[in-house]
């Protein structure tokens, strides 16, 4: 029977609501932490300040799985991407009126703080429902497709509405607005996306699980209890420290590669780098090495679901790592041909597509399951990203003191324990097997 929050009697095919919720998380993470920052650039910040005050704004991802169990304990998953959408919706709005005013700064910060609490909340919600909803096979199937989806989200908001920014204001190929004039067009746009966006979602997503809290609790005491209860059984789940350990060193090499990768390709071929420019590094980078990672991502999604995660999941830890080879090639030979340069990296993040599916699948059917699945999730890419901000802060003064050969080949090493959670990660979870509460929770 359906659950009285959702309003069709039979849930609608995942392709109804999946790329959509997955676009909807895209974009507005990507206004807060990216297109943010140009836009104070273009109206006359310094580096310093957009540094500092867009920087900081990363923050509701890293700590999201402090209040995930709220997801968990009150109304639907759906609930809270429906509310959450539409007041981004509003908050994009107020941003677009406030930008005219003279004390825009302290305004539209606090606005875009808000906005960052409320997408990481409907991270932490669409996480829920993609889980709950869809059966183990299910979620392999459409995890290449739903990585595409966000993709296009982060394309979408960093790459078509900057440069129609750029047409905006341009007074010999555009219109020649005035870059406030152009910013609240832009804002005004996206707060019509995420509204269409929860609109959308209100009439087609299903459910994704009531919530968790215990019948008949409504006290203070209640849902404190429940909220220690959510982390407390995320620590005693069988096996709890290699899944961790996983989680933690699965992507390590990547973590020191992903800030790094850019930087080596800019950088003074005297300084051991290719010496390459913003366009050249923008081509390479953003348009073929972006459609690479969305093949790769369809491609382990497809080998996911085909012949399941605990049959490959070494498989794809090699697909992750091995291809970071094409940098000690890259570092030693020092290329001038863009071409190669283009392949050497399009292979690299084909290979860094196919990979990343193995971690974000094992969260998913192996440490999410149980009474708290949203919030589980939630908790575990909370780990993921420590491991991710770690290793980037230091990769940097790691190849300052390796130089850029010896830095790519210590990345090599960093595969040894990366192959060894993987060969030891614990699977609890049989997936072949119909996943009978993914059912239950999408027919409600």
């Amino acid at each position: 029977m359906s659950s009285p929050a959702s309003p069709q009697l039979t849930p609608r095919h995942p392709i109804f609501w999946m790329p959509t919720l997955y676009f909807a998380m895209g974009v507005p993470m990507i206004t807060v932490s990216v297109v943010a920052a140009i836009m104070y650039k273009n109206l006359g910040l310094s580096n310093t300040d957009v540094a500092l005050y867009t920087g900081s704004m990363y923050l509701p991802w890293v700590i999201k799985p402090l209040w995930s169990p709220l997801v968990d304990l009150f109304k639907t998953k759906k609930f809270f991407v429906v509310f959450s959408q539409i007041a981004m919706a509003a908050g994009l709005g107020c941003v677009a009126l406030a930008l005219p005013l003279p004390g825009f700064l302290p305004i539209t910060l606090a606005l875009f703080w808000v906005i960052g609490f409320l997408s990481a909340t409907n991270d932490i919600a669409s996480d829920g429902v993609y889980i709950n909803a869809m059966t183990s096979a299910q979620q392999a199937r459409y995890v290449g497709l739903q990585g595409m989806c966000w993709n296009a989200g982060r394309i979408f908001a960093s790459g078509l509405l900057v440069s129609f920014t750029g047409y905006l204001h341009s007074a010999e190929h555009g219109l020649g607005y005035s870059w406030t004039k152009s910013w609240v067009v832009v804002m005004s746009l996206l707060a019509v996306i995420m509204l269409v966006m929860g609109v959308w979602h209100r009439f087609n997503l299903p459910a994704g699980s009531a919530a968790a809290r215990p019948a008949g609790s409504v006290g203070f005491k209640d849902v404190a209890s429940s909220f220690v209860d959510v982390f407390t059984s995320y620590f005693q789940k069988k096996g709890i420290v290699m899944m961790l350990a996983f989680i933690l060193f699965y992507r390590l090499g990547e973590g020191l590669l992903d800030k790094l990768s850019p930087l080596f390709l800019l950088d003074r071929r005297e300084a051991g780098g290719l010496g390459l420019g913003n366009m050249e590094v923008g081509y390479i980078n953003g348009t073929f090495g972006s459609v690479s990672f969305i093949v790769g991502a369809l491609i382990g999604g497809w080998i996911a679901s085909r012949f399941g995660l605990k049959r490959t999941i070494v498989f794809f830890c090699l697909m992750l790592n091995v291809p970071h080879l094409t940098f000690v090639y890259l570092s030693y030979c020092l290329p001038t041909d863009v071409t190669l340069i283009t392949t050497a990296v399009v292979i690299e993040k084909l290979g860094y597509g196919i990979g990343s599916i193995a971690l974000m699948l094992y969260m998913m059917q192996q440490v999410a399951p149980g009474k708290y699945r949203t919030a589980h999730y939630a908790i575990s890419t909370g780990f993921m990203a420590m491991c991710m901000m770690t290793t980037g802060m230091v990769s940097g003064a790691l190849e300052q003191a390796l130089g850029y050969k010896w830095f790519f080949i210590a990345i090599m090493f960093a595969t040894i324990p990366s192959l060894l959670v993987s060969w030891l990660a614990p699977f609890h979870i049989d997936t072949s097997k119909p996943d009978a509460v993914a059912g239950e929770e999408a027919a409600r």
